[in-house]
């Protein structure tokens, strides 16, 4: 386990994507009891929302997300690598939820995604992303403006002062930082919309 945390620390470096190969492991059943993501997504996501996973990669929150916002709800699983669409789509037909989701690929400078969207995921992905102020006013372009902004971090390979920066650069982005919300391994913050004119 060491020698693939290892792998795992190596491939996540800024502005380095992780690989699909880490697929499985993203996908382990532990990952669900580390992260619930009921507990954590809940508060957050109602039947019937239009939401967005960014950064998708195999799919973990993408089917969650397709749960919570029911029949009447849909799902906009976002990711760069074309594998990672492949295995997400592959569990999300395996959970019977993949009527729900539009599966997409971004580019490498777009985001991929028209709103108005209630609610924004990004899990884990912000440090592997080139510009992320370009994506943070990317994501406050679709948001709806009574919508919510759900970032999250992980603790190993982004620390403190950085997640400090991420969250200044998001306020900077236009968003407005409502609370911490704790998530195992990880540093998180929840981000309300603010008003456009801020957005530079």
């Amino acid at each position: 386990m060491s020698g693939t945390m290892e792998r795992i620390e190596n491939a996540s470096q800024a502005g380095c994507l992780c690989p699909a190969w880490l697929a499985g492991f993203l996908d382990l059943r532990l990952r669900a009891r580390l992260h619930d993501p009921d507990a954590i997504l809940g508060p957050y996501v109602r039947p019937g929302r239009t939401v967005v996973d960014l950064g998708c990669g195999p799919g973990f929150f993408s089917v969650a997300l397709a749960r919570l916002v029911g029949p009447g709800g849909s799902v906009v699983a976002v990711d760069l690598q074309p594998r990672m669409l492949a295995r997400a789509r592959r569990n999300a037909v395996a959970a019977g939820t993949a009527e729900r989701i539009l599966f997409r690929r971004c580019g490498p400078d777009d985001l991929g995604v028209t709103g108005p969207v209630d609610f924004v995921l990004a899990f884990w992905m912000l440090h592997e992303v080139p510009d992320p102020a370009r994506l943070l006013r990317q994501v406050r372009a679709v948001l709806d403006p009574a919508g919510r902004f759900l970032l999250v971090e992980p603790k190993l390979h982004v620390r403190a002062a950085r997640f400090r920066a991420a969250l200044a650069a998001t306020e900077a982005a236009g968003f407005v930082q409502l609370e911490e919300p704790p998530v195992a391994l990880s540093r998180a913050a929840l981000f309300s919309c603010g008003p456009l004119d801020r957005v530079p």
